[in-house]
């Protein structure tokens, strides 16, 4: 049976078209039946960054043409300045067909065999689905955590600096990618091109207006942070399809409204640190692999501002993971789960009774995920990751 298995993920990886299709062509579904559905609202706050900053208009406020408001940096009206001049059928599809685009080249780039790399697209391909949806700006995300990481491996630190800090001044997450810091030889190198891209992408957004413009909008995006940090916390206002990480199913499934993120992000900040009591085997690949998968998970399971289209981040790192491990039953059996628990967990797969009454108000879609990291961190410290196909 397991040699079946085996068999059936090498065929599926040796299909060269199979992971593009699924991979390009679900997305461009998701998005091409939502625009035409009227729902591109996220599309339409994203063209109005690029409006907004031109115009000098506050990026943070409410406006009539939209719900719900922008949390990006003023860097984020740089980057969508192109679709944003288009008509929005076209803008919105492109957008989409770009963030694909980016994250398709950056697994392409992660030191896999070929087959694994097609595998890592196959499944994650429902994920980017979802994300695709709601024409979100995660997918370009995941990009700049997975490129600073191969960037470094490739001793390009100037590059890996740059996605860092792209990444960063778009939606802080991308800092994260300072976690593959301890695999350069070159670290100065890479902490004065930081400071470079730095000033650079900081400056970037002037084209498109004032310096003071820029300069209050970096304010205010502060402040929109914390009002958006406070907003997700309260699942008990009925906000419940925000704060879909480990706090938030902490917070739910106990019904510990008010108990502070303090109790869960000091003990994983903890945890993550101690993946790198194994810093003697940095030169492996293997190692190097998954301290990534670990890294995009951790982003997302302990960010109060995490969505579910903010899991196509997080979801790389179940896939890398399953593509190193043998094909025993066990793993097999755990990675369908995640798959299932966390991918399908909001899609049409799932009943409708199932995700109005466990799904979204538990905020199940971390609980595979949190399970998942707490696996790769355990067999970091256990030194399983030298046992990988």
């Amino acid at each position: 049976m397991l040699k079946e298995q085996k068999n059936l993920l090498s065929w599926l990886g040796e299909k060269e078209w199979l992971a593009p299709l699924l991979w390009f062509g679900l997305s461009m579904i998701a998005a091409c039946k939502e625009f035409f559905s009227g729902n591109y609202n996220n599309y339409t706050i994203f063209k109005h960054v690029f409006l907004h900053a031109t115009q000098g208009k506050t990026l943070y406020g409410p406006y009539p043409e939209y719900f719900d408001v922008n949390n990006y940096g003023p860097l984020f009206s740089v980057l969508i300045t192109p679709f944003a001049l288009m008509p929005d059928m076209i803008g919105s599809i492109l957008w989409v067909l770009f963030n694909a685009t980016v994250l398709f080249l950056a697994i392409r780039q992660l030191p896999l065999t070929r087959i694994q790399q097609n595998l890592v697209l196959i499944f994650a391909s429902h994920e980017l689905m979802a994300a695709s949806g709601y024409f979100q700006f995660n997918p370009i995300i995941a990009a700049c955590l997975v490129f600073s990481f191969v960037m470094i491996r490739k001793g390009k630190e100037f590059w890996a600096a740059f996605f860092i800090m792209f990444g960063a001044y778009t939606k802080l997450y991308g800092i994260v990618g300072l976690s593959f810091f301890f695999f350069t030889n070159n670290k100065w190198r890479l902490i004065y091109s930081m400071v470079i891209w730095g000033v650079v992408l900081f400056a970037l957004p002037m084209i498109l207006s004032s310096p003071s413009y820029i300069v209050q909008s970096y304010r205010e995006w502060y402040e929109a942070l914390v009002v958006k940090n406070d907003q997700n916390a309260r699942f008990d206002k009925g906000i419940l399809l925000q704060d879909i990480s480990a706090m938030g199913f902490i917070r739910r499934v106990f019904r510990l409204p008010y108990m502070s993120v303090l109790w869960v992000i000091v003990p994983a900040l903890v945890l993550f640190a101690a993946q790198y009591l194994r810093l003697k085997y940095r030169e492996y690949t293997s190692y190097q692999l998954y301290i990534l998968a670990s890294a995009l998970l951790f982003t997302v399971l302990f960010s109060s501002s995490s969505e579910s289209p903010t899991y196509i981040i997080a979801f790389i790192g179940p896939c890398v993971w399953y593509v190193l491990q043998p094909k025993t039953w066990q793993n097999n059996a755990f990675f369908i789960f995640v798959l299932i628990g966390c991918s399908f967990s909001h899609s049409d797969l799932v009943t409708p009774w199932v995700k109005k009454n466990i799904v979204v108000p538990y905020a199940f879609k971390a609980f595979p995920c949190l399970v998942m990291w707490l696996v790769i961190v355990y067999q970091i410290l256990t030194r399983r990751f030298l046992r990988t196909v």
